[in-house]
């Protein structure tokens, strides 16, 4: 979703927000470090160099790692066990994830390095905020999170990128070796401490990045499918008494009220509704996919209600192993744990699931003249020469039930690791890589139920759609021409799904209709 800032982000004042994390991931804020959580992480670096002075071993200080924890480091061997550690961490494989993943999780670290809880050096923080405001994008590989004790190997490969080793993209996008990249911005590598290493690699930063900028995308997505939803009652010549407000109230769940209205504000002055209304309508009750769509759709904007609070929550926390207390103890902990975080991306990806199947179910009432009311076959021009949208509802249904395969949970699946010391991971890495599918897969789903309800709306001449609604139908038209003889569909798709995907189709209504809910 299209969402331009100039806004500076300024890390460690407090809890960044979900719009903080995609304003600097998405669209390239950016950002500053507070002075005075510059000074608690001045003043958090003092314990962890007291520790590494005791003969007594502290984990992550003068220790090994994992399974390896208990064995004692010398003092001249601590810098070269931090640089193998992220040498060695650095394991991912496949292909290159996005460069808005990447950005997200790196600030994230740094909001946790800010926090004064992880024993970093400012310098090492700072060297974090300087690659992300230069534009360099350390090259992140898809598979090498387990989504437990930190999102390890994507982390291990942005802490390899200040270590001036590893690939990345520069500001314009072309690859380069990491040192020669920090060069042109004139930013010195860094030499990891004590300490460092662990702190760089052990959080939950991936997943939650993703689990952000997956909110953002359906605050808008939800609000475009009761548009679509609006579009096809309206044009399958449905009613809409069943959104009255007094129905909905006695069911009062917060999402379907939302979406309910939002209908009713979408539908409301029809002359397509108020052709057909009245008692001599023959019609006794729509489909389930268009009197339904509320209970859907809202019960998705709840679900999103519901990940929003975890993912707040997660922003707010300090998530490293160990830790440095309030009261100065370096203590390990369990809270790199994914769970939490997890378990909302997998009940995400069920929602979406299922707004796409809902959406899908009525694209294919449009074409079916046994359920369309009047429509032409598959709202062909020549019903037998043309094919009309056959095949774009092909195209959905195929995306649908690749959604429901990514509807099955990664979050209870878990493989142990490091000798079996790790023994319980969360794969919340993998969820939200599903998730980021998933999202993709409901705008292009939306967008196939817009370009088919236009087309209907269009048949339905010489009446004519709602306000709002022929908003959305106007907005798809500067790109997408209207009924006719069959053309290549991929382009027009493609484009629907732009203008759905960079919220044009959103603005367009709520330039009629004011925001919707």
């Amino acid at each position: 979703m299209t969402i331009t800032t100039t806004a500076e982000i300024v890390v460690g004042v407090g809890p960044l927000s979900i719009a903080d994390v995609v304003a600097v991931a998405r669209h390239g804020a950016r950002i500053a470090l507070d002075p005075d959580a510059v000074a608690r992480v001045s003043d958090t670096r003092s314990v962890i160099e007291a520790l590494a002075d005791d003969p007594e071993p502290h984990y992550g200080i003068s220790t090994g790692f994992g399974a390896l924890a208990t064995t004692y480091i010398e003092r001249s061997d601590r810098e070269q066990l931090q640089l193998s550690l992220i040498r060695s961490h650095a394991a991912g494989s496949g292909p290159e994830v996005e460069r808005e993943v990447v950005r997200g999780l790196m600030l994230l670290r740094l909001s946790t390095l800010m926090t004064g809880r992880t024993g970093v050096r400012a310098s090492t923080a700072q060297a974090y905020a300087d690659v992300l405001n230069a534009g360099i994008t350390p090259i992140v590989r898809e598979y090498g999170s387990l989504g437990c004790s930190g999102d390890l190997a994507p982390l291990a490969h942005c802490a390899l990128a200040l270590l001036g080793e590893g690939d990345v993209r520069d500001a314009d996008g072309l690859v380069k070796p990491a040192a020669e990249a920090l060069a042109a911005a004139g930013i010195r590598p860094i030499a990891l401490a004590e300490k460092e290493g662990l702190a760089l690699i052990n959080g939950t930063d991936g997943m939650l990045g993703m689990l952000a900028m997956g909110i953002t995308d359906l605050d808008v997505l939800y609000r475009v499918a009761d548009i679509t939803a609006a579009m096809s009652v309206e044009a399958l010549l449905g009613t809409d008494a069943v959104f009255a407000a007094d129905l909905q109230a006695l069911r009062p769940q917060t999402g379907q009220a939302a979406s309910a209205a939002n209908l009713r504000t979408l539908l409301g002055g029809s002359p397509i509704v108020k052709s057909h209304a009245g008692p001599e309508d023959p019609t006794v009750q729509d489909a389930y996919s268009l009197r339904c769509s509320p209970q859907v759709a809202g019960a998705g904007r709840d679900t999103v209600e519901h990940a929003r609070s975890v993912a707040e929550r997660e922003l707010a926390s300090a998530v490293d192993n160990p830790v440095v207390t309030l009261d100065g103890r370096v203590v390990s902990n369990g809270n790199f744990h994914g769970a939490p975080v997890g378990y909302v991306l997998d009940f995400l990806a069920i929602a979406v699931a299922d707004a796409a199947s809902i959406a899908e179910r009525r694209i294919d009432r449009h074409l079916d003249v046994s359920r369309s009311k009047g429509l032409s076959a598959f709202l062909a021009d020549r019903a037998g020469v043309d094919s009309g949208l056959m095949i774009a509802q092909y195209t959905a249904a195929g995306i649908v039930s690749e959604l429901k395969r990514l509807a099955v949970p990664a979050s209870v699946d878990s493989i142990p690791s490091s000798a079996m010391q790790e023994d319980h991971v969360s794969m919340g890495w993998a969820a939200a890589r599903k998730l980021r599918r998933a999202v993709d897969g409901l705008t292009r789903v939306l967008a196939i139920e817009l370009l088919t309800a236009a087309r209907s709306l269009d048949l339905r001449a010489p009446l004519t759609p709602g306000a709002a609604t022929g908003a959305a139908r106007d907005a798809l038209r500067t790109r997408v021409a209207g009924p006719g003889p069959d053309r290549a569909l991929s382009p027009e798709i493609e484009a629907a799904v732009e203008l759905v995907a960079d919220g044009s189709i959103l603005t367009a209504v709520e330039n009629v209709t004011g925001p919707l809910r």
